[in-house]
């Protein structure tokens, strides 16, 4: 088995007894990506000068004896709406194309200090809006599993590179799924912390009350090891939290479930999810139980208005955000026939420099916003948000976790619902609670649904601050599923000529 097929951790083990340096690993993943990118389109950048730099200073460091952090040495991929210094970075936006940006992302910051090496910028939907990459400029990542299908979004670009063994970690980030709903169609696990637990400084804002960055890893305690470098206050977030929520390394040793009480949620199972999902999904809640973990139900009936409420506030949040662009500051700039006002510029910039779906939710945001509709629309919007958050309140009263599919498919084919805004907003149904109650979410994967040999994603959230608890379930549900999960990747892993 080859270095691609290894685990983080094995691979920082294998770099801490010098069994391999970090440039052959670093130059054995950048080969891959100049193998398979061209085929995935999961990098819009590739870093190949910069990542070699950065191995060669910790190969140097770790010669001369320097105390390094667990992760030095990893490569990451990073999304392309996470800043980074001398690096593009497109938002997957025409409006920024070729934008350099002066400062970096604070977890871009808190990687290159934990010494990894930076391969490169994810794709990813036009600002993060969308469910499967298609909506970015440059094209759709593809999803390894079957080149025909989505790899989910928004963060396709960084599931599809991790799934595809492009890249041992990468950083996303989750404003109603975007990190866990990529997880569950591509084999991969995606981690939404609590708000405000990692920094979104740097992070080009979507919704500024939802946006959270996270891990996206091919295990459980990659997973806990990546989320321990990029949390923690930062001061330049001002809605960072002050304390720490302890360690999910620790807590990704965890080796029993039993007394875990997991709640299973009325509202997302049943009607309307692939057979092959619920399949897998009760498999592994069988397993758990199996393990000694109690399962109660638990209902939250204001989920039915949650795709609702999030498709207001959301794009709300997104009309004010996006109008920075503006063709003056930075980014694209177009100019009209005729007299160029700046209002004229502007109209030409943002009519050439958007795609249709971020034209679609700034309209809409901005409708929701204006004067006569804001009480009808936005404010009742906000009050479902709290409607949810009670839920979840008492849900978490009978349970210390709660359960569900992560989506309600697998895969769906390129172009299967990109005509149809509604169908693809769907999706999110059961990750976007999370986001509007900022408790913390994990997709792990649970196997192959029966129809498709597609993967599927269970998802477990916990109340906020207790990110540890996703961590402990997780790595537990991982070594129950393990023989029949990793003999499914070893099977997929020839397919793409990586062993």
């Amino acid at each position: 088995m080859s270095v691609l097929n290894k685990s983080a951790h094995e691979l920082a083990s294998m770099l801490a007894s010098k069994e391999i340096s970090s440039v052959e690993l670093t130059k054995a993943q950048l080969d891959n990506i100049d193998k398979l990118n061209p085929k995935l389109n999961s990098y819009l950048i590739v870093t190949h000068e910069l990542a070699l730099a950065h191995a060669r200073e910790v190969d140097e460091l770790r010669a001369k004896g320097e105390k390094l952090s667990a992760l030095a040495g990893v490569p990451i991929a990073v999304k392309d709406n996470l800043t980074t210094i001398g690096i593009e970075t497109t938002a997957g936006s025409k409006i920024l194309k070729g934008w350099v940006p002066p400062y970096n992302a604070t977890v871009v910051e808190k990687v290159l200090a934990h010494r990894m090496p930076i391969l490169g910028k994810t794709n990813l939907d036009e600002f993060a809006m969308g469910s499967s990459t298609e909506n970015s400029a440059y094209g759709p990542s593809l999803n390894p599993w079957d080149l025909a299908r989505t790899p989910g979004g928004s963060g396709g670009g960084s599931s599809s590179a991790v799934a595809s063994m492009q890249a041992p970690l990468a950083l996303g980030s989750d404003t109603g799924g975007s990190i866990r709903f990529p997880a569950a169609v591509t084999g991969t696990v995606g981690v939404k912390p609590t708000y405000g637990a990692v920094s979104r400084y740097g992070l080009i804002a979507l919704g500024s009350s939802l946006d959270q960055v996270g891990p996206v890893t091919r295990n459980v305690m990659d997973a806990a090891m990546l989320h321990d470098a990029i949390a923690g206050h930062d001061q330049m977030d001002a809605t960072s939290l002050p304390e720490s929520l302890g360690s999910m390394t620790e807590a990704a040793k965890n080796d029993s479930v039993k007394g875990l009480k997991i709640g299973i949620i009325k509202e997302l199972t049943g009607e309307g999810f692939q057979a092959g999902v619920s399949e897998r999904f009760q498999e592994a809640l069988d397993l758990l139980v199996a393990a000694g973990a109690e399962i109660v139900e638990v209902s939250c009936p204001s989920f039915q208005y949650a795709i609702a409420a999030y498709y207001l506030i959301q794009p709300a949040e997104a009309s004010s955000n996006l109008a920075r662009f503006d063709s003056v500051r930075f980014g694209l700039r177009v100019m009209p026939e005729g007299a160029a006002t700046v209002e004229k510029v502007m109209a030409a910039t943002r009519e050439e420099g958007f795609g249709a779906e971020v034209k679609r939710r700034i309209i809409l945001g901005t409708y929701a916003l204006s004067s006569g509709y804001y009480d009808a629309y936005y404010g009742s919007a906000q009050k479902v948000r709290t409607l949810i958050q009670a839920d979840l309140a008492k849900a978490f009263e009978k349970a210390d976790v709660l359960v569900s599919p992560t989506a309600p498919t697998t895969a769906f084919l390129l172009g299967e619902k990109q005509e149809d805004p509604l169908a693809m907003y769907l999706n999110d149904i059961a990750t976007i609670p999370a986001n509007l109650a900022g408790i913390p979410g994990m997709s792990l994967p649970v196997g192959l649904a029966s129809e498709d040999n597609l993967p599927v994603g269970a998802q477990f959230l916990a109340p906020a601050r207790q990110d540890a608890r996703l961590y402990k379930v997780g790595a537990v549900l991982e070594k129950l599923l393990e023989n029949k999960w990793s003999k499914s990747m070893l099977d997929f892993a020839p397919k793409l000529e990586v062993n």
